[in-house]
């Protein structure tokens, strides 16, 4: 048994500069990881450009999001083991080389009147995958560093300052790519290659967990001193129980009991009905490994989240076709410069939304949490709810103009989730395996992403004019040296209205899903009050 003796000018202070240095680096790489939100920003130049269908660009998107989340637990399991560093050096190259081979073959382009060969293709897919995998690497990385370097009563806040950074970040780079790059995708395409990698390399220098001091001094209570050591790579101590001194870092065999006292069959009081791999000092569960796939709420979280994330990638993959036939349904004489504008301004008003949501349900998680004593999971109603509310008035807007109503509250709700989530994620599961966890989680996307992304392109298909179909009076337009309207649906709503109908359903599960956890949360937590209660009277 080890002791790391508490030492207050050791331990940098929970406002010191050591501690925000380490946030606003984590800021930054998350926006650097966030890019994959603005693929609908160059999505329709890119299919025109090279001649492919808005299923393939849909595959093309999906890919990178599938490198976001397939990744999620290995690089989990690396940021959990060995730190942020090796993650961040990953990303850095997965950044550079992913975004500059897509930048390539768009500056290639394709031969007149037909498409990209399957291996042409295959290759975009695999450049799509890699910005997805330097994403995770980057944001997994960022949330883990910060939740282990900031309390639990912060976690929320602090993760969700983070991922705000992860949603503002296609604000920022289509902002800089409109003032900068009007209407030049290739030049875009070089800013995320090299504004998305260097980052990256200041990051490893400044982003790595920093000490929790205890909160309160005092004799050490041997009862209590087996800590664990968090496993990130570096020693970090948890916040003690306030009336311990010094933060041990246990053998690898020692357990602290989670209570004061617990039942001899080795049962755990804290959560009942929820097992645990092992308990720990913070009075946080530690449930990991196999342990996690036998647990029923992971399986609750999982499809929550494969519902609402699957909805959100749906639309945000596509908001720039929406607005696009939004557009040339109500212009008849189609100006690529206006509707590009009309495209970017879909793009940003997400992103920002994106970021909004982020900050915001972190503050409201803590608020429900530690002010209104009720469970995070409630937070899950209200991001539920927001999405349906997306969905539903995505599908009575006709015009481009209103478009931005749609795509904001749905920005909202897309960044509420992540910010929500991962404070929950600790609440139920534990922090110490928090990036491996939560690796897990991410991996729910896939299904849902899937799947409404699919269905959407192949509806934007069934829509989109031929070359022999004259039923549509639709303007040609000439982008990237191929006529739009033989790639994009132009007709307005009919093109995606009825994959909004799936989905809002699909929202409408996820809520009903949500409330069930969150008053079976609470109905543990009173039960949990009450046997402390017990126990105390029982004392006296």
């Amino acid at each position: 048994m080890t002791f790391v003796t508490d030492t207050r000018d050791n331990v940098p202070g929970l406002l010191g500069a050591r501690r925000i240095i380490t946030l606003l680096g984590s800021i930054l790489v998350a926006v650097c990881s966030g890019t994959n939100y603005i693929f609908s920003a160059y999505a329709p130049q890119l299919g025109a450009r090279l001649h492919i269908s808005h299923t393939q660009l849909n595959v093309v998107g999906l890919a990178g999001n599938a490198g976001v989340y397939v990744s999620g637990p290995i690089w989990g399991r690396i940021v959990d083991s060995r730190g942020p560093r090796i993650p961040l050096t990953g990303a850095f190259l997965c950044f550079l080389v992913g975004y500059s081979g897509i930048k390539r073959m768009y500056d290639a382009g394709a031969d007149s009147g037909t498409s990209i060969s399957p291996a042409h293709f295959g290759l975009l897919a695999v450049c799509g995958l890699l910005t997805g995998l330097g994403a995770n690497a980057g944001i997994g990385s960022a949330i883990s560093t910060t939740a282990k370097s900031f309390p639990e009563s912060a976690h929320a806040t602090t993760t969700g300052l983070v991922l705000s950074g992860f949603g503002l970040s296609a604000f920022l780079f289509s902002t800089i790519a409109h003032v900068f790059f009007p209407g030049d995708t290739s030049a875009f395409l070089l800013l995320l290659a090299l504004a998305t990698s260097m980052p990256i390399l200041l990051a490893l220098f400044i982003v790595r967990p920093v000490p929790l001091p205890p909160t309160r001094s005092g004799p050490r209570d041997d009862e209590h001193g087996d800590y664990e050591q968090i496993p990130s790579g570096e020693v970090v101590p948890f916040i003690a129980d306030p009336n311990i001194h010094t933060v041990g870092v246990a053998e690898e065999d020692s357990r602290a009991p989670l209570l004061g006292s617990q039942p001899q069959d080795g049962s755990s009081t804290l959560r009942p009905g929820r097992s645990h791999s092992r308990s720990r000092p913070d009075n946080l569960p530690d449930i990991h490994g196999k342990m996690l796939w036998r647990n029923v709420d992971f399986y609750v979280v999982f499809v929550i989240m494969a519902l609402l994330n699957g909805t959100g990638i749906m639309y945000i993959n596509n908001v720039g076709s929406i607005s696009l036939a939004l557009f040339a349904k109500s212009n008849p004489n189609y100006d690529e410069v206006e509707a590009s504008k009309w495209q970017a301004a879909q793009v940003s008003t997400l992103s920002v939304g994106n970021f909004v949501g982020r900050i915001l349900s972190g503050l409201v998680s803590d608020f429900i949490r530690n002010h209104l004593h009720l469970p995070r999971a409630y937070s899950l109603c209200i991001v539920s709810s927001l999405f349906i509310i997306s969905q539903a008035s995505a599908m009575g807007i006709s015009s481009v103009s209103t478009l931005w109503i749609a795509t904001a509250t749905l920005g909202v709700a897309y960044g509420s989730l992540y910010g929500a989530l991962p404070s929950i994620i600790i609440d139920w599961f534990g922090l110490a395996h928090l990036s491996e966890n939560w690796g897990y989680v991410t991996l729910a996307p896939l299904v849902g992403g899937n799947i409404f992304s699919i269905m959407f392109g192949r509806n934007l298909d069934a829509h989109t004019p031929r070359e022999e179909d004259t039923s549509h009076d639709v303007t040609r337009v000439i982008i990237g040296g191929a006529s739009l309207s033989e790639h994009q649906c132009l007709i307005g709503r009919e093109c995606y209205v009825s994959s909004l109908r799936v989905t809002l359903v699909a929202c409408m599960v996820a809520l009903a899903l949500s409330t069930w956890a969150a008053t079976r949360e609470e109905r543990r937590q009173k039960a949990v009050g009450k046997g402390r209660t017990d126990e105390r009277d029982r004392d006296l």
